[in-house]
């Protein structure tokens, strides 16, 4: 005799399909409590500031709930999480252009100081430093498709399927995106 599956063992697409058919919102906390810190983490990266950072999730999570029914499964629904979230922080940051995250650059003064003492590693971090804030001056879509494929390590399948574009518009943006970076890179650090 099968028993039935409890809703925590259900995969995440079956799970989307119970709580598109009955519109429950029960099971729809179940999908929360898998993907919240997901989706934080993700808004968190756009934002730079804890608050805003879960203000985007709940904003995710309220969108996502109305817009469920619109996942066909085409893709696994962690991808198309991705997605939703992304384009939410894209439209986010692209709506609050004036609340740009101050820039923290490295001036002169630092440089022509640095101690020939200061390990390597230092002169990494700083290098990192350059690089966050290269990548907030970019385009949002531009940042997006970077930390999708270097953050999040998706494959160009997953990207496509995120972005709902070919296989070479994926790799065409990526370079793109790529040689926007390493220019705002040169030109500020």
């Amino acid at each position: 005799m099968k028993s039935k599956k409890t809703s925590s063992e259900l995969s995440d697409e079956d799970l989307v399909r119970s709580i598109v058919k009955n519109n429950d919102t029960l099971l729809f906390e179940l999908l929360y409590d898998r993907y919240a810190k997901l989706v934080y983490n993700k808004c968190f990266s756009f934002s730079k500031d804890d608050d805003e950072a879960k203000d985007l999730t709940q904003d995710v999570f309220l969108k996502l709930f109305v817009k469920l029914s619109s996942f066909k499964g085409t893709s696994k629904f962690s991808t198309w999480l991705y997605a939703f979230t992304y384009n939410h922080c894209v439209n986010y940051v692209t709506r609050n252009t004036a609340k740009k995250i101050e820039k923290k650059a490295v001036n002169d003064y630092d440089i022509e100081n640095i101690s020939e003492d200061i390990p390597d590693e230092s002169l990494n971090q700083l290098k990192v430093a350059n690089l966050k804030s290269a990548l907030d001056l970019i385009s949002p879509d531009e940042k997006m498709i970077l930390l999708l494929k270097y953050q999040d390590f998706l494959t160009i399948k997953e990207i496509e399927s995120v972005l709902g574009i070919g296989e070479s518009a994926v790799k065409m943006r990526i370079k793109r995106a790529k040689e926007k970076l390493l220019t705002v890179y040169s030109n500020n650090f």
